[in-house]
């Protein structure tokens, strides 16, 4: 998702930009700078936290970050080297789709066995306990989803989209533990109390990784 920067950003941006300028596009140049601007934006931040201006902090994250040309070179070299860039895709594209399998499985396991239990006239605790699963393939799905590369987007960093499993996991763990916990003491206040602690971090922690996005589409 692309947004307003603000200014220090835009400049560290435009740094990372112009040290891999006329460097060959490819995922692990993407994933480089990605790593290269959240070590900046550190260093930033902790320069001002101890009373630096921005361009000061800048300069100081700037020098050090050390001497970076080796690390154009290695990217230059393979940006020319489809082979390895078609092998790194693919790798990749292969432990996402393993991820993607694994977590459609597991949804399905939890509303198979959701359905099992409610046909079997078990009582509603243990029915809707089953339903971790699909909490479980749910998060599997979103982080699989977030680390494959496409033909119009980078794979995202693997922090940033385990991050977005987490949120994404406790969005559906507090529907979850409301329905169970609805159940299993029969008080809806107690439901909504458990719905509203696991409800709140998620949106939390998935606004804050969509209004700090950076943009994966491929030029």
């Amino acid at each position: 998702m692309t947004n307003k920067q603000n200014p220090i950003d835009s400049k560290v941006k435009k740094y990372i930009n112009n040290l891999f300028f006329e460097v060959g596009a490819s995922q692990q140049l993407f994933d480089l700078k990605e790593e290269l601007t959240t070590n900046m934006k550190e260093k930033i931040g902790d320069y001002k936290s101890r009373g630096m201006e921005d361009e000061q902090a800048f300069k100081e994250a700037v020098i050090s970050m050390g001497d970076l040309s080796g690390l154009v070179d290695d990217m230059r070299k393979l940006g020319q080297d489809t082979a390895k860039q078609s092998v790194y895709s693919s790798m990749t594209a292969r432990i996402s789709t393993a991820g993607i399998i694994a977590g459609v499985l597991l949804a399905l396991f939890g509303i198979f066995t959701v359905s099992m239990l409610y046909f079997m006239s078990e009582d509603a605790v243990a029915v809707t306990g089953s339903g971790i699963f699909i909490v479980a393939g749910g998060v599997l799905i979103t982080y699989s989803l977030l680390t494959r590369e496409t033909h119009n987007k980078y794979a995202m960093n693997k922090i940033r989209a385990a991050s977005y499993a987490l949120s994404i996991g406790l969005l559906f763990f507090s529907i979850f533990t409301a329905v169970i916990t609805r159940f299993a003491t029969g008080e809806m206040y107690v439901a909504i109390a458990s719905l509203m602690v696991f409800f709140l971090i998620g949106i939390g922690l998935f606004l804050f990784l969509i209004l700090t996005g950076t943009n994966r589409r491929k030029n």
